[in-house]
């Protein structure tokens, strides 16, 4: 028995046509050759929404807003595609701030740009070679007296003053960030061969290394672990820091909110010195670690972790020159 197909079910329209070969051809080469238009406010909109999506801080995209606005307002724009570097060098001069402030909206507006061009709004990344000059003052390392000075005051009879005055001499000899001493295990500190064995999965390079450390340390690391255990067991706690606080836990809570990194402000502060701080401690490695092997450049830059020589010669401070020279004998 054949079944009667439902009234319903079956179109009328004649659309045979709607997919032949023609019809498409047709229509991909008219969409390519017509210009989509969109105006700067609808593409913020958008990037907000993508912004939003992929996780940024409600005050980043808050950002955007503020200074995206900005400059379409200032230079009386409304329409993306009217977007230039004239433009933008005009926004950049109505601004009585300082250089440093412009620089700062300058990135974001160059965020934004960046954004409209993935989605395929600005095709010319014209905005990629404009920059705002900032004279960046010379950040000095830690003064090695400033280091002893602070250990010195430390009560190593206290566990929370224990840790810390490892944790600073770490950083002052190794060189490692202060992100990466968070991330620290027990089974990274290698006693008998006295050497941090760093695997990639904490550094921010990915890429392994091995950091030397002398007898002082390697006696701060044989207690503090043996003390960490005691704090582990009677807080029930488990995990394999090297660095933990009162409670047994790790003391990286999240990317901005690091224990170990607010402990050294802290003394910082409580002493008065002016340049006591993570970084601080970094720079000093690295410029002893300059110093102490001939000015090997190289050398440095693989203790650090770095992707180039340039991002070394900046913390050390180095000029063209110098740099050079540090290269030349690899060559």
């Amino acid at each position: 028995m054949v079944t009667k197909k439902k009234d319903s079910l079956t179109v009328d329209t004649d659309l045979s046509d709607l997919f032949s070969v023609e019809s498409l051809t047709h229509s991909r080469n008219a969409s390519s050759t017509e210009k989509v238009g969109i105006t700067i406010f609808r593409a913020l909109e958008i990037v907000s929404k993508q912004m939003e999506t992929s996780g940024l801080r409600p005050r980043t995209i808050n950002d955007y807003h503020t200074y995206v606005t900005h400059f379409a307002e200032t230079v009386n724009i409304a329409d993306l595609s009217e977007v230039n570097s004239d433009k933008v060098y005009e926004w950049l001069a109505s601004m009585n701030v300082a250089n440093s402030t412009k620089l700062i909206r300058l990135k974001c507006l160059k965020a934004f740009f960046e954004r409209c061009h993935t989605n395929g709004w600005l095709p010319d990344p014209f905005w990629r070679n404009i920059t705002v000059k900032v004279h960046t003052p010379v950040k000095e390392g830690a003064a090695e007296k400033d280091v002893i000075f602070v250990l010195s005051m430390l009560d190593l009879t206290d566990f929370v003053q224990l840790r810390d005055a490892t944790a600073i001499l770490t950083l002052y000899q190794t060189g490692i960030r202060v992100e990466t001493a968070a991330k620290l295990r027990e089974s990274h500190v290698d006693l008998k061969s006295k050497c941090l064995r760093l695997g990639g999965d904490i550094m921010k390079n990915h890429k392994a290394l091995i950091l030397p450390f002398d007898d002082r340390l390697a006696k701060l690391y044989e207690v503090l672990m043996k003390q960490n255990a005691k704090v582990r067991r009677e807080n029930r706690t488990k995990n394999d820091y090297l660095f933990i606080t009162q409670r047994g836990e790790g003391c990286l809570k999240s990317p901005t909110n690091n224990n170990i990194a607010k402990r050294i402000n802290k003394y910082r502060r409580e002493f008065g010195l002016k340049n006591f701080s993570p970084h601080a401690l970094r720079r000093a490695f690295a410029k002893n670690l300059y110093e102490r092997s001939g000015r090997d450049l190289a050398l440095v830059s693989r203790a650090l972790g770095h992707s180039d020589f340039a991002v070394t010669s900046r913390y050390l401070n180095l000029d063209a020159e110098e740099v050079a020279e540090g290269i030349r004998k690899y060559l």
